[in-house]
């Protein structure tokens, strides 16, 4: 991906130049934001590739923001948490989130972060040039086209959704760990705690039915449809 659009909306200038003399060098586009109402607006014109997100905003907050984004946008957001508060990371993480850092942070890491999440992105982006459609009994799933139906009703699922429940399906019947699932999805590069997987899959189990993922306790998780 050529001159990558990253928008960082943090209120504290010294994590801001930090994030951005970290990712300028590597010839990111970089915009900052202060507070959540210039960060929703700015997301909205600049439509970044990537969005490293504060909880802790002046005005709107990080969360009530990402839930608003959600609504209309599928970017990819790194969330920035402060190391205690443990809350913070599940709610966004439920609120569409699909990642977070704790405060203090090394920007190594982040920096890191975004390059396997941009990466995956791009990669993506190819992968969606070769269809591949999974067909059973009830579910129906089209990687080319990125649409989900059950019993022929449309499903709207987000990006890391569709993904989670793609690696899934394509093992239909096996068990595949968290860990496993976190390489396919979120690939070798991540470094973050695995509970990323439990959150999303829950979403998706509420979107399609909670008879089609199996949780196989202690292990992981299991797709089941039958065969046409």
């Amino acid at each position: 991906m050529t001159k990558a659009k990253i928008l960082v909306i943090d209120d504290e200038p010294s994590i801001v130049k930090l994030v951005e003399a970290y990712l300028k060098p590597e010839g990111y586009e970089v915009l900052t934001a202060s507070n959540g109402d210039a960060g929703l607006k700015s997301a909205r014109a600049f439509k970044p590739d990537l969005l490293i997100l504060d909880v802790m905003l002046p005005g709107m907050d990080g969360i009530e923001l990402l839930s608003r984004l959600r609504r209309e946008s599928d970017v990819y957001v790194i969330l920035l948490t402060a190391r205690t508060e443990e809350t913070d990371k599940i709610v966004g993480l439920t609120v569409g989130a699909d990642d977070y850092v704790t405060k203090p942070f090394s920007p190594r890491e982040l920096t890191a972060r975004v390059k396997a999440a941009l990466r995956r992105i791009e990669t993506g982006a190819a992968a969606r040039s070769e269809t591949t459609v999974l067909a059973f009994r009830h579910v129906r799933i089209d990687s080319g086209a990125r649409t989900v139906t059950v019993d022929d009703h449309p499903i709207e699922l987000t990006a890391l959704e569709f993904n989670l429940l793609m690696a899934l399906a394509e093992n239909r019947g096996r068990v595949l760990t968290r860990e496993q699932l976190l390489e396919k999805v979120w690939g070798g590069e991540y470094f973050g705690e695995t509970r990323v997987v439990d959150v999303h899959l829950g979403h998706v189990r509420q979107k399609i039915g909670e008879q089609f993922i199996v949780t196989v306790r202690g292990v992981g998780y299991r797709f089941e449809d039958e065969s046409l």
